[in-house]
């Protein structure tokens, strides 16, 4: 399996980030940002999560014989597998 290369987020994508933290700052006050750093709780329940998904993506979709006979599909499903198994080794090399 291929990791693809993520390239820099474009305006929408961006966009959507910067709506969501400004959401944070209002729910949680603007030190919310602290909890999450590398190094945090917070980041290491990221590495979890990314792990889980991960593993859940290939056992229960990547496998899953509907996925398997379409070629599209597969291929969207693998794509979506080796993106977050790049999300962990990217939160891992700054995280631990």
């Amino acid at each position: 399996m291929t990791i693809p290369t993520v390239k820099a987020p474009d305006s929408e994508v961006q966009r959507d980030r910067l709506e969501r933290i400004e959401a944070m700052v209002v729910e949680y006050g603007p030190g919310w940002s602290e909890s999450y750093k590398p190094g945090s709780f917070g980041c290491h329940e990221l590495l979890d999560r990314a792990s889980l998904a991960a593993d859940l993506v290939e056992r229960s979709i990547l496998s899953h014989p509907a996925c398997v006979q379409n070629p599209e599909w597969f291929a969207l499903a693998e794509r979506a597998a080796a993106a977050l198994q790049d999300l962990y080794q990217k939160v891992g090399q700054e995280h631990l």
